[in-house]
């Protein structure tokens, strides 16, 4: 029989690469690590590991099962939480990843409504921003996955999340941002036609395809000479006359630019936020409340 605690043990040696990284990973030591993976290896009858040099390398049937396990446990997970709401226990606990503009702006609001609501459901917050963000849903590794996409955005982004549930809260414009002595810092708006020529800031990979895509619409390429996930970063570059740069509303929401002014864009460009969660997941209460508050929060922001 395949237990719960030896595929946690499995994934963390396949992620760490050896018995004692996974022990430190998991916080119990390598004997430990060691006796869980001859245990799993016996009952399911085949090797999953081989030694290579100093690490541990999975074999087919390693992989195999690794694969599955995030499936397995965030299915273990749903039933063990649907199964305390049902014995009457008032409680729950949820994993969110979020995008660092959504921690800062629609979390806040959403976790303090939901400790108000529930005081006995546990929320943990991690970062990550999407697509990195999505797989760790998938994976078992939260159970709530804060996340965006642009709107008309190639690369096949419409259909990347058909197999999960999809919370819409936001449709969120991007803004222009140029420094405060800037030829366009009193336009109010801005073509990004008009920016070709300026260097540019750009953000997280997702954000950084989205600007190339919308510059070349428009008819060139953007010379881009930093590059950062960290908006305050933006907004500091851009004031100190570093460049311009295209940055969420939500962003701008939570940082103070100055400096710099931030310009209404044109065309319009939107990303589309949204809470995913794993279809078996949807109907855990503790993590139905937490969607039902972060789409609350997002109506408040709109």
């Amino acid at each position: 029989m395949i237990e719960a605690r030896h595929l946690r043990v499995l994934r963390a040696v396949a992620a760490t690469g050896s018995f004692s990284a996974a022990g430190r990973a998991l916080g119990c030591t390598q004997p430990a690590v060691s006796q869980q993976m001859k245990a799993l290896e016996t009952s399911v009858g085949t090797p999953l590991l081989v030694r290579s040099g100093r690490e541990m390398r999975l074999t087919q049937a390693g992989e195999a099962l690794v694969r599955h396990a995030g499936t397995i446990l965030a299915g273990l997970t749903a039933a063990e939480e649907e199964i305390a709401a049902i014995a009457g226990l008032r409680a729950g606990r949820v994993r969110l990843v979020s995008f660092p503009s959504g921690s800062s702006t629609l979390v806040p609001a959403a976790l303090a409504a939901l400790r108000a609501a529930h005081p006995g459901t546990r929320v943990s917050l991690e970062e990550a921003e999407p697509p990195a963000s999505v797989e760790m849903l998938r994976e078992g590794e939260c159970d709530v996955a804060l996340a965006f996409r642009y709107e008309g955005a190639a690369g096949g982004q419409e259909g990347e999340w058909d197999d999960l549930v999809v919370r819409p809260l936001l449709s969120d414009r991007l803004v222009g941002l140029v420094p405060e002595r800037h030829r366009l810092a009193g336009a109010g708006s801005v073509a990004i036609g008009e920016l070709a020529e300026e260097p540019w800031i750009a953000g997280c990979p997702r954000c950084r395809g989205q600007l190339v895509q919308v510059c070349e619409g428009a008819g060139f390429t953007p010379r881009i000479d930093f590059a950062t996930d960290d908006h305050p970063a933006v907004v500091g570059l851009v004031g100190a006359g570093l460049g311009v740069a295209v940055l969420p509303q939500l962003a701008i929401e939570s940082v103070r630019p100055r400096h710099a002014r931030v310009l209404t864009l044109r065309p319009a460009v939107r990303r589309e936020i949204v809470a995913l969660t794993l279809p078996d997941l949807a109907q855990v209460p503790a993590v139905a409340a937490t969607l039902d508050h972060l789409a609350h929060a997002a109506a408040r922001q709109a």
